[in-house]
Formats: structure tokens, sequence, C-alpha cells
């Protein structure tokens, strides 16, 4: 039952991420919004820890920033597989990516 709620404060933090974002563009409907959501929650849960421990010597070098960096290139990677989820500008990509990890953090601590 947690990993459910998780996973729909997951959809609402990427509902609102849309809507906060200028650059950020769904044209596939409430579909394209579950499987992004799902899709974010893998990437988040696989493929960041595993990005994290490698670039870790990057990320003491920069006090941190790198992980912003990383951030927005997993988000930029949800975009690929996504169809109908598109990304217009690499600004968007950064600034969706922080607005969703900010959202789904502030909702799942509600959770």
């Amino acid at each position: 039952m947690h990993f459910v709620l998780r996973y729909l404060g997951t959809v609402a933090a990427f509902i609102l991420t849309v809507y906060l974002v200028p650059g950020l563009v769904v044209t596939g409907g409430w579909e394209t919004i579950l499987i992004a959501a799902l899709v974010w929650s893998v990437i988040v849960m696989v493929i960041k820890p595993v990005l994290s421990i490698l670039t870790f010597p990057i990320t003491v070098l920069t006090f941190g920033l790198f992980s912003l960096v990383l951030n927005a290139l997993l988000f930029a990677l949800m975009a690929y597989v996504v169809p109908g989820f598109e990304i217009t500008s690499v600004l968007a990509a950064f600034l969706g990516a922080i607005v969703l990890s900010i959202l789904s953090w502030l909702i799942h601590m509600a959770l």
C-alpha cells in the first residue's frame, strides 16, 4: 500500500511540475503522465544510485552541484524514453528536475 501512495505522490508531483515549469510538454494525456511517473520512479530507484556512486568524485569536486546536473540528465532520459513527453530546452530539463525532486520530496514527507 505504501508503494501505491508513493507512486500517486510522484504522479501528483509530476503533474505540478508540468504546470509550473515552462518548456515541459505532455501530448499524450493521462497515460503519458502515469507512464512518466513510473519511469521516473524506476530511474530514481535503479539508475540514480549507480550513477551517484560513479560520479561521486566529480560531485565532491563541485561541492555537490554536479548532482543537479545528474538530475537534469536523468530527467532528459525520462523524456527520451516516454513517448508524448517532451522537453524544449536544457533550462526546462534543469528546472523540471529540480522542481520534480522538491515536490516529490515534500509530498512523500507528507505521506
